[in-house]
Parts: C-alpha cells; structure tokens; sequence
C-alpha cells in the first residue's frame, strides 16, 4: 500500500491560444521563441476573414508584457478598399506597420524580433485590436486578448515522489538488552552486591528494568539471564559456577522485583569460548593464528583446548588469562516487552521528541501524513523513521525520497542501498538518477517500475520527453 505526496512535474511548455475578439482563423500558428538575446514572435495572419467595409480598418498590435514592463511588436493594418488606397497614397505602406486589405490575401506569415529581456521569463504575449472609422477615428472599445502564456524559466524537473506505507505491527514487541559484569569471590556463587565493581554493575541491571517497568505504555513479558564463566581451570567446575552464579543473579533479580515465574528465563554456558575467539581475531596477538587453530578446534573437548594453549603458547596465555579472562566472565540479560499502540498524531510527535524507539514505523507515518512535506519535521520524521529502522527497506526508501526533494543525492543513494527491489525504489533510483542528470541511466529504470504498475514511471517519462531530456 503506498501513499503519494507530490510535487508535480513542471514540464515547461508554450500555452498558445488564439484571441476570442478576432474572426475565426484570424491569427494562428502562434509560437515564440527565445535565443541568448533575442525574442522571436512568429504568427499567421489570415485576411480574408477580417470584415471588408470599405471605409473602416482594423489595428492589431501585438505586445508581449508582464503586467509591469512592457514592449511593443510591429502592428498590423487590415484595411478595407477605400482605407487601402488612401494609406498607399499617402503613406506607401509605412515600413513601421505591415498594411493588408481585409476579406482579401492569402495568409500572412508574421514575424517579429526584439531584445530579451529578464522580465520576459514569465510573460505573456497579447494583441490589442481596434477598429477606426472613415476618418481614422476609433468606433468603440479596444479588445485585449492573449495569444501565449511564455514561460523561459530554465527546463527544470520536479517528479511526484512515492511514499510507501509501511506495514502495521500486530503486536510492537521490543527488546534492551546489556552484560553485567559481577564480581564473585573464588569458586564462590553467592553475590556480595557491594563487592569491588558490584554496585555498578548491579545498578546497569536495576536501570535496564526500572526504566521499562516504570513506563505505563510498556508491559515486560520476559527477563533472560544468561550467564559465562571463563575458560581457565576444569570444565566441570566452570560449569557449576556459570550455573550457580547465574542462579544468584535471577534470584536478586526476582527478589527485588517479584516478577512472576513465567517471565524469569535462565541459561549458562561453562565457558566462553566464543568470546575469546572475537576478541583474538580482532587483536593483534604474537602467534595469533596458532592461537586460532587451537581455540577454534571444537574436536577437543574444552579442557584439551584449554591446556593446549596454555602450553603451546605461555606468554600470550598470561596475556589473556589477566586482560581477556576477566570481561569473559559475564552475564547477558535482556528484557522483552511490549508497546501500546498511538493513534494521536500529536501523542504521536510527543513521544518522537523523547522516545522514538517506542514509535512503529507505521506510527510515524501516520505523523508524516499530517505534516507539509516540503516541512523541515516531515524530514526530521522521515530521518528518524530510518534511525530507528535502519534495515527497513521501507524506512530507507521514504528517507531516500525526503533526500532527493533536497537535492542530497548521495544521501539518497546510500538509503536506495537498502531500499530493496521493489517498484517503488526502481522508480525512486530513476528518478534520482534523472534529478542528477543521468537521463540515459533513468530511463530504462522508469521504464521497469512503470512496466511493475508504478504510474508516477510513465508520467515522469511523458515530461522528461516533453522537456526534451530523453528522446525514447
């Protein structure tokens, strides 16, 4: 489902009309045109259709304006027969206005050339007529008509972006999770919470649960413990302290809470080899790949591991039994919970502004819609909608299209990275690329998505066509 806020193509065209006072077919084939400096006006003028009284003529006189500035094209004459003769006696078809006799002729290609100037960007091209009398003097009201509408602002493309709806959550589970790292005395399982680092590393827990379990829209559904012992010494009795000292922990835990049964969720694991493994292979260590063969070489059991390295390599061992060991000694917890859903775009906003993690990427759509899209907080909603999310195909394709509406292309290249395949972002990265002036590139990319049913492809291919960027 796809939601559409649009900015629509501007395809810079001539509007051309012909003016409603002239006889039917008066004037046609109206165009204008511009160069660096020169403005051309071209028209056809039929004088056959003009009326044929003898006495009277009519004055068209072409004038392309602003409404402020103004500038006067050469006029034409559309005289009866009488009116005719009198003007090529007198004046000899004054090179200053182009003289025809009415109801007569065969049609009259105008044309007309002045100096451009920068108020001609956006003007319009209009003609004045006016009828005079046997004795040159004006019968009635003159009429006003416009001939072209002339917009030379420079060829700009301005696509409709497509905003996809996401998906709503059912239910909005959620997950903070963190080690502790609690100091036991040797071959001890009971916690002495004031014990070296113990107040600190208690306090980490006491806050990860206090600051869901205070919040009234959140409800906790599960509390895992998992605790690590270190791979130093037998593998039994590592094993025993893993399970009794994380024993001790869920015990202070449920203790201090009085979670029901059915939240608390233990594990242990006698020793954590996989945390040394990661922290070898990311360390510069003499021997270090002897090292690796050992510790990853799962046909030992542990003890054999343990001892093989110990021996194979006794200064590095020193090294990781008094700089690794200890931080192998943990335990991993995490609380599971669940969110209310919002419905209120300004609860909405609120929450935004202090805890966006409890917000669906629905639900900040949904704050998007209400928002002006060309506004810096509908960017700021889409920026955060991908922060929160940022492996949402969908979340990266909306803030891709925030991105191209501010001319951040490679912002917007980096999001389409992981907008995936879908229509929508074929159709977005065609656009980007005709944004930035791949027109060879966008083409068969606007073309796919619009072949996928994206209608907004074939619109934009009709303008870029229109304002001569492809010629497919």
């Amino acid at each position: 489902m796809k939601n559409i806020f649009a900015s629509m193509a501007l395809c810079a065209t001539t509007l051309l009309a012909t003016a409603q006072s002239l006889p039917s077919g008066a004037v046609s084939n109206v165009s204008v045109e511009r160069t660096e400096s020169k403005l051309l006006v071209k028209m056809s003028v039929n004088p056959s259709v003009f009326p044929t009284r003898a006495n009277r003529e009519i004055w068209l006189r072409p004038v392309v304006t602003d409404g402020q500035d103004s500038i006067w094209l050469k006029p034409l004459l559309i005289a009866g027969r009488t009116r005719y003769y009198q003007h090529m006696r007198h004046d000899g078809n004054h090179p200053q206005y182009i003289m025809m006799r009415s109801g007569k002729g065969d049609i009259y290609g105008y044309s007309a050339m002045v100096a451009y100037a920068d108020w001609m960007e956006l003007s319009t091209l209009k003609i004045i007529s006016q009828t005079d009398g046997c004795c040159g003097e004006a019968e009635g009201e003159s009429s006003e008509k416009g001939l072209a509408s002339l917009d030379f602002r420079p060829k700009v493309f301005k696509p409709v972006l497509v905003y996809v709806k996401p998906e709503g959550e059912v239910v909005k589970t959620r997950e903070i999770h963190g080690s502790a790292y609690i100091d036991f005395r040797i071959n001890s399982t009971d916690i002495s919470p004031e014990y070296h680092r113990n107040p600190q590393e208690l306090a980490k827990i006491r806050s990860t649960i206090e600051a869901v379990r205070s919040d009234k829209d959140v409800t906790i559904t599960s509390l895992s413990i998992k605790g690590f012992a270190s791979p130093e010494g037998p593998y039994k009795n590592n094993e025993r302290l893993a399970k009794g000292r994380t024993e001790a922990l869920t015990t202070y835990v449920s203790e201090l809470y009085s979670f029901p049964l059915s939240v608390m969720h233990t594990s242990w694991e006698a020793e954590d080899w996989e945390g040394l493994i990661k922290w070898v292979r990311s360390h510069n260590l003499a021997d270090k790949e002897g090292i690796l063969k050992i510790i990853t070489d799962e046909s030992l059991d542990p003890d054999k591991r343990e001892w093989r390295l110990k021996t194979s390599f006794p200064d590095q061992y020193e090294v990781l039994l008094n700089e690794v060991y200890p931080s192998l000694r943990h335990s991993d917890y995490a609380v599971n919970y669940t969110i209310r859903h919002y419905t209120n775009v300004k609860e909405i906003a609120a929450i935004m502004a202090t805890a966006p993690q409890k917000l669906s990427l629905e639900e900040l759509f949904m704050l998007a819609q209400s928002l002006d899209k060309d506004s810096p907080d509908f960017r700021e909603v889409m920026e955060v909608a991908v922060r929160m999310y940022p492996d949402s195909e969908v979340a990266n394709l909306n803030a891709a299209n925030t991105a191209i509406a501010h001319g951040e292309s490679e912002k917007s290249r980096e999001y389409l990275k992981k907008a995936g395949k879908s229509p929508e972002a074929v159709y977005a990265l065609g656009i980007l690329e005709a944004t930035t002036g791949n027109y060879d590139s966008a083409f068969p990319l606007l073309q796919a998505a619009a072949e996928e049913g994206v209608a907004e492809a074939s619109d934009a291919i009709v303008c870029l066509r229109e304002l001569g960027f492809i010629s497919k």
